[in-house]
């Protein structure tokens, strides 16, 4: 329902360019009135410059068709770029609210377009100064042209008539043609190149195991479809081309015939069958233009289409009322939760309470529901029922860029960017040095990174790839607690950890709680517990068992009870 009632922003953003197409407008009719200017010349030097030989005049006609060639040129120009600045414009008012919607989509793990959407926007922006769309403009200035035929005699109006149906026709079944198709290739393309961006980015693992060729074989029967689909819409798109073409071409010299038999029969002047079979070509040229550039317009539509789409299911929010700092009291009220658009549920219930300072290990075996709790607590995907609060205030609705700097969170599958170390651990903000050392002191990196030859300006390349697995996960560390935020959840924080890593990460939880830093470590292994108080343990997204990490571990060694666990609370 959210996506059927919110308003188009895309549609919003065209509609504020409308002065932009009313210049074009206006220097359209200009135009289309230059454009004949060759044609008025050919005339005047037959009709003049033949029958007087007059040097002089020939010379004052060439001159002023010069000049106004000149202008022409000036005016396309002109019109061309007012409409390059109008997409120059909606480029720069959508682009942060396209940006953070495919965020937005990505972030809820939905089969989002990513760089696609930034690519439909690229083909909006450039389809506003196309011939295309400029054709779209003059196809209204052509009734004024049909008006002057219709002056000159209304059966040659009623003939450029017939033409400019026959020309629409044409238009029509163009459409209908190589819609399919052409929305068929671009569907085709999307998902080829987004099968190769998957394959690229685990191309080591294709690599080491020698699947490139099987992997290679099914990239190619999607570039194949594609390439199909293509040629089908481009051979339809050409011969309609080609058919339109041919009635413009038809038209004008069938005007030119039919003006001479009007002539001939007393009906029009000599030179007003070259007249009509003139104007009768600048009828139909919009309508050919249009029908040339066809699949120009048909992938605008498609674009328009997607990101409109996209637009009004992820709109742009506005920021609440600033909330205090938060203390870190951490509510979690009989939660239900599954993927985000996935009616499955992955959490069935989940209660439990943690105080100000306080630390809790979640445990459970695998497919438990570990990380979609990790992922409600720190206010990235939304819950089906219940709450999430941090100190007393909903945290998936807390405004993320004024929260997010009292917040620290290690996700499971570690994910850094490219740019320096130090880059990475400030979170791209103004690096702290002082914070930046201190984060890398409490994970047990500075005399790794001091030993580097950049030391903390290293640059680390796209997604951390000059670092290994433990580096990474001990960067992605130092990121969550930079600044010593009031809230931390660690996902897995020892996958990839060595002994010594262990031992800096119990160091690192004990420092956080000293400093007041309530702690939340989603782990498999135990030899953490040493520094936290409290456990949960999650079976089948549900709170098995929930208490002091000795009550529960104890429990655990103990026989089942036949009763049924309850959820509980830690005390405050």
């Amino acid at each position: 329902m959210k996506g059927v009632k919110a308003k188009s922003p895309l549609r919003n953003a065209l509609g504020a360019l409308s002065p932009s197409l009313k210049q074009a407008f206006f220097f359209s009719l200009f135009v289309n009135v230059l454009i004949l200017a060759p044609s008025a010349y050919m005339l005047e030097v037959y009709d003049r410059v033949v029958n007087s030989r007059s040097h002089k005049t020939l010379l004052m006609l060439t001159l002023l068709v010069v000049g106004v060639y000149a202008l022409l040129e000036a005016l396309e120009w002109i019109r061309r770029q007012v409409m390059h600045e109008a997409g120059i414009e909606l480029d720069k008012g959508l682009r942060s609210q396209v940006f953070g919607a495919v965020f937005s989509a990505r972030v809820l793990n939905l089969p989002a377009m990513g760089a696609q959407a930034l690519r439909d926007l690229k083909v909006i922006r450039e389809f506003l100064p196309s011939p295309a769309l400029l054709a779209f403009v003059d196809a209204p200035l052509a009734l004024l042209v049909l008006v002057l035929i219709f002056s000159m005699s209304p059966a040659l109006g009623w003939f450029a008539v017939a033409g400019a149906i026959a020309q629409f026709s044409i238009g029509v079944v163009n459409e209908r043609r190589i819609r399919g198709p052409l929305l068929a290739a671009n569907r085709s393309a999307i998902g080829a190149q987004g099968y190769a961006d998957g394959v690229i980015r685990n191309a080591q693992v294709i690599e080491s195991m020698g699947m490139i060729g099987d992997i290679h074989k099914r990239w190619m029967s999607r570039q194949h479809e594609f390439l199909v689909q293509q040629a089908i819409a481009s051979d339809h798109s050409g011969t309609n081309s080609a058919l339109s073409k041919l009635v413009q071409s038809l038209l004008s010299s069938l005007l030119l015939g039919m003006g001479c038999w009007l002539t001939l029969k007393g009906e029009l002047h000599g030179s007003g069958m070259i007249v009509a079979s003139i104007l009768g070509g600048r009828v139909l040229a919009p309508l050919v233009q249009i029908i040339g550039s066809w699949r120009q317009v048909e992938n605008f539509m498609e674009a328009y289409s997607r990101l409109d789409g996209l637009l009004r299911e992820f709109p742009l929010t506005e920021k609440g009322m600033e909330l205090p700092e938060p203390k870190g009291l951490l509510s979690v009220e009989g939660v239900i939760a599954g993927a985000p658009r996935s009616p499955v549920q992955i959490l069935k219930g989940i209660t439990f309470r943690v105080a100000p300072g306080g630390s809790l290990a979640i445990v459970g075996p695998s497919a438990s529901g570990k990380t979609t709790l990790a992922r409600l607590l720190v206010g990235i995907w939304p819950a089906m029922q219940g709450k999430v609060r941090l100190d007393g205030n909903d945290i998936y609705l807390w405004d993320k860029e004024e929260l997010g700097q009292y917040i620290g969170y290690l996700p499971q599958n570690v994910e850094l960017f490219e740019g320096t170390i130090a880059e990475n651990i400030a979170r791209f903000g103004v690096p702290d040095t002082l914070k930046v050392k201190e984060a890398c002191r409490m994970v047990g990196l500075d005399t790794f990174i001091e030993q580097l030859p950049g030391s903390y300006e290293t640059q680390i390349g796209d997604d951390g790839s000059f670092l290994s697995g433990g580096e990474r996960q001990r960067v992605a560390l130092a990121r969550a607690v930079y600044g010593m935020p009031k809230f931390v959840v660690l996902d897995e924080p020892n996958a990839s950890l060595d002994e010594a890593g262990d031992v800096a990460l119990l160091s690192t939880v004990r420092l956080l709680r000293a400093q007041g830093t309530t702690v939340i470590v989603v782990t498999h292994r135990l030899n953490i517990l040493g520094a936290i108080e409290h456990m949960l343990v999650l079976v089948d997204g549900q709170v098995q068992r929930f208490g002091t990490c000795k009550e529960v571990l104890a429990a655990m060694q103990s026989p089942p009870a036949p009763s049924q666990p309850s959820n509980q609370q830690s005390p405050s």
